[in-house]
């Protein structure tokens, strides 16, 4: 195993970015960078210590290399915010790459530079690359804060404005126009742009034949039919997806409700919301999907679609 050290702002904000990745083992909540022992989160809130939150990432270099983990850095944080990150202003927010050898640092200011020069942003990147200082596990409480309080990590990332920053700063502008050809314009609608397509007036909302359900964009298997009912709302409904590491979940307050979100993992495509109003015999869960998120394929047709491996769960 190595490890990897960044700062890029509250620290809460910075774990769940890396977690989801192969080859992460462990991902801490901590303290460095400045000339104290085992300071508390007060001390480092008061300015007086000279740490920076940070998180510490533990990873297999065989099945994730450095330089992917600079990249998903990068894409959590305003590059070009020296002062603090979003909200949170002073030294002990501060970002900055710590680095623990020569051949980090070197790859440290190789992807620093080739950012300067893409051009994405207006502004020159203003994060400070430095030599790994003695790192101090955060508070019990601050660890995979964002699985203890999901409601709260929501709240604090889409009100500190990260959340928007991070969507529309990154956004990839080649795929997005690709998309644009290859979707139809209520499948890129309600993909790309969290739409909601008519009830009743879907492809998949009484769909009843056995088959897969597919992310529209990347084609991630999402649900089956096993575990489609109708629950007379007016889409296609689903007690539980394949497996939850393809979903990802997030707090929705447009409209004036409070929902939650349900995304798909790998192409981040909003696919709808869950609820709690599910039949009790089947967890309770709804995932009330859009259909112009899915491709259906049916059973008989998993086969020369790619799927066959999937056609166990009909058997």
């Amino acid at each position: 195993m190595a490890k990897a050290i960044f700062a890029g702002g509250c620290f809460w904000c910075m774990v769940k970015p890396f977690h989801k990745y192969d080859g992460v083992e462990q991902v801490i909540s901590g303290y460095t960078g400045g000339h104290t022992e085992n300071p508390t989160y007060k001390e480092v809130c008061s300015e007086t210590t000279g740490h920076l939150e940070a998180v510490e990432v533990t990873y297999d270099p065989s099945v994730i290399t450095y330089d992917e983990l600079l990249e998903i850095f990068w894409r959590q944080i305003d590059p070009t915010d020296g002062g603090g990150q979003f909200n949170d202003r002073g030294q002990s927010y501060e970002p900055a790459i710590f680095y623990v050898d020569e051949d980090q640092k070197q790859a440290a200011e190789r992807s620093k530079a080739a950012l300067d020069a893409s051009g994405r942003f207006s502004k020159p990147v203003a994060v400070d690359i430095r030599p790994a200082k003695p790192f101090w596990p955060a508070e019990e409480y601050h660890q995979d804060y964002y699985k203890k309080n999901p409601f709260r990590y929501q709240m604090y990332s889409v009100g500190s404005g990260r959340a928007k920053f991070v969507k529309e700063a990154w956004k990839d502008q080649g795929k997005e126009q690709e998309l644009k050809q290859r979707l139809t314009p209520i499948q890129y609608k309600v993909t790309q742009e969290n739409g909601t397509e008519p009830a009743f007036r879907n492809e998949y909302w009484d769909e009843e034949r056995p088959g897969l359900y597919v992310d529209i964009v990347d084609g991630t298997p999402l649900f089956t039919s096993k575990d489609k009912f109708n629950s007379n709302c007016g889409w296609p409904s689903f007690a539980k997806p394949i497996s939850e590491d393809k979903m990802e979940v997030e707090l929705d307050t447009s409209h004036g409700m409070t929902r939650t979100e349900v995304r798909s993992a790998n192409a981040d495509s909003h696919l709808g919301h869950i609820f709690d109003d599910g039949p009790t015999e089947l967890g309770g869960l709804r995932y009330c999907i859009n259909s112009a998120a899915l491709r259906f394929i049916p059973v008989e047709e998993l086969d020369s679609a790619g799927y066959g491996e999937y056609k166990k769960h009909f058997e």
